[in-house]
């Protein structure tokens, strides 16, 4: 028999579910002070995440996606890009954004129902959010041929689900970034449930990260709840689309610990004991024992850091709830340039209602 091609997929893990080291650190992260500040915003993801929850409950926020569980994915990633490159995120990578500059405020804004939350004006390279998955990964393959093309040392770094690397968005990006060999990294965050499809049930990939090596990109499965992993996984594909090299792969696998959104039911399919399980790995746990485990973290600071946390968040809170809501006609502010002469006369329409000029 000829073999036309064999392939593996690294695995990237570097700390254990109990905060114990698997094995050598990589270089780049042995020093594990550098950990200590991406702990701390770890922290800060979690506080603005629960609070965001409960401005939902409370009716003064609209359906809002949480993203407990994810932190070590997202705080690995947005440590990993450089200010110039462009982030086209799902819908979730809050983590992320806020080490791109977006503010806790505009995510309130946009999950408000209010769309000046989607223009990130302190991250004005990156896309703003996109609710339907996918499609924001063939955007930054088009944004990472346009550096090569220019000759620009920037990237683009896209994420999304395990859901979506099933859409045809996801195989378009990866099959230009594979053919131009563009400085595109595809992030795609594993974390079992497309919604309520289990991953056995949207895919028959043995690996979601080898989908990648269908377009010749760099691949790699990475655990996505052990933050060094991340950062190593994302140092590597950030150096290569860097070097001129090409795109990359990478799925982190991680864990949904939250519902889909506040609109969805988890518990209508998934059972108590794979959350509870679920619980045991999460990306908190393990790195705050790591640090402690090297006399860099307490429970008096951790105690401390929350109460700081709480207190930047609320100022956060506090400025979206006293944000002045925008008038009705607004809606068709978002939607063209140069809105065609039917919009215009809606516009028009809903300013009269209103009783206003």
């Amino acid at each position: 028999m000829t073999v036309a091609a064999t392939f593996e997929i690294e695995y990237l893990q570097y700390l254990g579910e109990d905060g114990k080291p698997v094995g050598e650190l990589p270089e780049a992260f042995r020093d594990p002070k550098a950990l200590l500040p991406l702990f701390k915003q770890m922290l800060f993801v979690r506080t603005f995440d629960s609070k965001a929850i409960k401005l939902q409950r409370t009716g003064k926020l609209g359906t809002y996606a949480a993203c407990l569980g994810h932190e070590a994915t997202h705080v690995g990633i947005g440590a990993s890009m450089k200010p110039e490159d462009v982030f086209a995120p799902s819908y979730r990578e809050y983590g992320a954004q806020f080490m791109r500059g977006v503010k806790p405020r505009d995510v309130l804004l946009y999950w408000g129902g209010d769309e000046r939350g989607n223009d990130f004006a302190d991250a004005p390279h990156d896309y703003p959010w996109c609710v339907p998955i996918s499609t924001q990964c063939l955007m930054a393959s088009g944004a990472a041929l346009s550096f090569k093309l220019r000759k620009q040392p920037r990237i683009a770094v896209a994420v999304c689900g395990d859901g979506g690397s099933s859409k045809t968005d996801f195989y378009a990006a990866l099959n230009s970034a594979g053919a131009f060999t563009s400085p595109l990294v595809l992030c795609v965050v594993n974390n079992g449930w497309a919604i309520s499809v289990p991953r056995s049930a949207q895919t028959g990939a043995e690996t979601l990260a080898q989908k990648g090596l269908a377009g010749g990109l760099y691949c790699l499965q990475v655990d996505g709840n052990d933050l060094i992993a991340v950062l190593e996984a994302m140092r590597r594909a950030t150096e290569r689309a860097r070097s001129g090299q090409g795109g990359s792969v990478i799925e982190f696998m991680t864990y949904r610990l939250h519902d889909h959104t506040t609109a969805d039911d988890a518990s209508r399919y998934r059972d108590d004991a794979e959350v509870q399980a679920g619980w045991t790995r999460e990306p908190m746990l393990r790195l705050r024992t790591y640090l402690t485990d090297q006399g860099l973290w307490s429970e008096a600071q951790e105690t401390a850091w929350i109460e700081e946390c709480g207190r930047l968040v609320d100022i956060e809170i506090n400025a979206y709830l006293e944000t002045p809501v925008q008038p009705v006609e607004a809606m068709f502010d978002y939607l063209y340039a140069d809105p065609p002469p039917e919009l215009l006369a809606q516009r028009q329409q809903a300013i009269d209602r209103e009783g206003r000029a």
